[in-house]
Parts: structure tokens; sequence; C-alpha cells
């Protein structure tokens, strides 16, 4: 990396430069807090499917509501707060969370659902961009590993929800969802702590704003940059609408399939999401010392004929199979993050935004998909199809090299 590039970046870090790694780990435990909430939603529908009697089409219309108000939402409070920073947003963000999972408890029908449903997409809509600023801000010169430990405590967070469905919602029902209401408040405690030091740090990050203006580098050849961000968005969108039908929907395919109950199930989606978590933290650092492209290349390409044996394997193997897929698959969560942040130097909430709020809103439209699909065509048609979507993903070859990139901001 060039000299100018490390200078502009450490422009926008803390005054020190330090990593600041008691902030990132509170930040990254409110991220797992915070993401356990939305974990419940999708932990709810073999409960829900059977209680309130709805098809797969509503319950992939409550995965819409979630993921959709927080995609549309979270670029929007990035390109605001990149100019006008708003640390108290995260702890209120939380709150409204914390509203969403009471209504959730309580509600008595599908139309109220959607409604709490849609207060805990708003907070996570506000605690995303702004998280990953906190973690930007803290990470010194660890770029990679500081978004590694903020994201992987967002898949820590969805990986709970198997453990959520077995150990809660299975015993309890639906009314099992107020003893959440107490994880959103945890998180909103912490989150008051982070929002202090966060708010003693943008006087700083304003004034070395300035400076870097004085002494901004070239900008990236305009084409390039647009192709570069089209390709980073579809292969984005390709690793969501895998990972919305595992989370959402292997559940039921392992039911049908395999003969399990539903508390059972979830072991399939754990592993999934566990290792997910383990490869999510793996990236980061793997990036900052191999490159960030070549992280996302491998995540994309090495597990396609993974996915694609996955609907014919017997039920050991398609375990041993998901954890692979699960671990490879979203090692470049954090990674891609980064990635764009540096395609765009100095737009940390907007790219956050983009790329996590893009991951939430395609995720968002795969579920209503694959519950059409299912009504439509049966759960293992539709898995099968599935099966085929990392292919897609193939197009990241064509993202610029860490160095071109790197080429592209030299004075």
């Amino acid at each position: 990396m060039s000299n100018s590039t490390t200078k502009k970046q450490s422009l926008i870090g803390t005054a020190d430069n330090q990593t600041m790694y008691s902030i990132l780990f509170i930040i990254g435990l409110c991220h797992l807090l915070n993401d356990s909430l939305q974990a419940v939603i999708p932990a709810m529908f073999p409960i829900l499917e059977q209680s309130l009697g709805l098809t797969f089409t509503q319950l992939g219309l409550i995965a819409f509501t979630l993921n959709m108000v927080a995609s549309v939402m979270q670029p929007v409070i990035g390109i605001y707060t990149d100019k006008h920073p708003m640390p108290y947003a995260l702890p209120i963000g939380l709150m409204s969370s914390m509203f969403g999972m009471l209504g959730l408890a309580l509600a008595p029908n599908f139309s109220m659902i959607l409604l709490s449903v849609f207060f805990i997409g708003i907070g996570s809509a506000t605690f995303h961009p702004e998280g990953s600023r906190v973690a930007h801000l803290a990470a010194g010169p660890r770029r990679g590993l500081a978004q590694s430990i903020f994201q992987v405590g967002g898949n820590a967070g969805q990986a709970l929800a198997p453990v959520i469905t077995a150990l809660v919602l299975v015993p309890l029902g639906q009314f099992g969802a107020i003893w959440f209401t107490l994880v959103a408040g945890l998180a909103v405690i912490l989150l008051t702590y982070i929002a202090r030091w966060y708010k003693e740090q943008i006087a700083t990050v304003m004034k070395n704003k300035k400076a870097a203006a004085a002494n901004k580098t070239k900008k990236a050849p305009k084409k390039a940059l647009v192709i570069a961000i089209i390709v980073l968005v579809f292969v984005v969108f390709v690793r969501s609408w895998y990972h919305s039908a595992i989370l959402n929907f292997y559940a039921f395919y392992a039911i049908d399939t395999y003969s399990v109950t539903i508390a059972k199930a979830q072991l399939y989606v754990f592993v999934f999401l566990f290792m997910g978590a383990v490869g999510t933290f793996l990236g980061g650092p793997l990036a900052d010392r191999f490159g960030k492209r070549t992280i996302i290349v491998i995540s994309i390409v090495v597990p396609t004929p993974l996915t694609l044996a996955l609907p014919y394997v017997n039920h050991t193997l398609a375990i041993i199979l998901l954890c692979v897929i699960g671990f490879l698959l979203l090692s470049s969560f954090s990674v891609a993050v980064v990635y764009a942040q540096t395609l765009v130097p100095g737009k940390i909430g907007t790219m956050s935004g983009l790329i996590v709020g893009l991951a939430f809103g395609m995720g968002a439209i795969g579920a209503v998909l694959f519950g059409m699909l299912i009504d439509l065509y049966g759960i293992t048609n539709t898995m099968i199809f599935v099966s085929t979507l990392p292919i897609l993903g193939f197009i990241v070859f064509f993202l610029p090299t860490d160095e071109k990139v790197a080429q592209w901001y030299d004075d």
C-alpha cells in the first residue's frame, strides 16, 4: 500500500492511530446482541407456522419486512452520518428494537407481527452503519481485523437462532420472545457507553477530515470504480440469497428430507451459521495479509462445488458440508465492507450501509422468492435451485486487485 493511501486512512482513525481493542470488543458484543434479536424472527418461523397457521409466503414476507426496512434505511443513515455523525443514534436504535421484541412476543396476528418486525428493522438499520464507523474509528492500522471483530459479533448473533429455537421458543412458544427485551436493554446500556467514546472522537475526526481535504489524492477512474462497485454488489447479492435460503428455510428441508424434529433441524442451520462466524472472524486478518480481493474470490469460488452437492448427500455429510460452506462463504463478510470502504475512501457509513444493507435487502427479496417457490414447487426442488446460486458469483474475477485500487489514489 502506498504512503499516501496509508496517510489518508490514518487521518480518519483515532487521534493516536492505535487499535482500541476494548471498544472493538464492546461494539462486537453489541453487534452480537443486535443480530441475536433479529435471529429470533427466522427462529420463530416453525413456531409461527404452527401457532398462527402462516404460509411459507407469509413467512417470507416477515423476513422481507425485517430485511427490507433495514436495507433501505442503512445507506440513507450512512450517507447522513458521514456528514453529521450521530453517536447516540446507537442506543436509540436498540430501544426501537426492544419495543419491537415486546410487540413480537405479544402479537396476536400476522399484521401485528409485521409491525413489530418493522421496529426491529429500524433498530438494525440505525445500528449497522454507525457501528461500522465505530469499528473503523477504533481500528488504527488493523482495518481488516477491526471489521472482523465487529462483523463476527453479528454472525455469532445470527448463529444463536437455532439455539434460541431449541432452548427458548420450542418450550415457551411465541411469548418466549419477551425474554429478548432484556437482551435489547443490555445493548442499550453498552451502546450508551460507546456513544460517549464516539462523541469524544468526533472533534478529532472532523479536524482530520479538513486536513485530508487539503491534501487529498487524485480520484479513481470513474468507469473502473463503477464497474468494481457493481461487481462487488452482485457478489454480495449472490452470497446473501444463498445465506437467506439456509437461514430461513433449511430447517424445513431437514425436517422434510431427514425426518428430524424442529429442535434437531436447528443443528443444520447452527453449524452453517457458527462456522460462518468463525470464517468472518478469520477473514479480516487473512485479508490484511493476503489481500481483500483474494479472500473475496476464494470465499465464492471454492465452496461452489460443495453447494451443488449439498442437496444430494445424507444427513451426516450435509452437516459437514454446511460447516465448510458456512466457513468459506462468510469469510468475506467483513472483507467486502473494508474493500468497499477502500474503493470510496472517506465514505465509511455510506459504503458500510450499502454493502451490509444490501445483504439485508437481497436476503429479504430472496426470502420472499424462496417462500413462494416452496409453496409452488416444494422444498426439495427449491433447495436444488438454491444450490446453483454461487455459480453466478464467479463474476468476482472482475474485481480489481488491491494493488490496482491503491494505485487509483496515489499522488
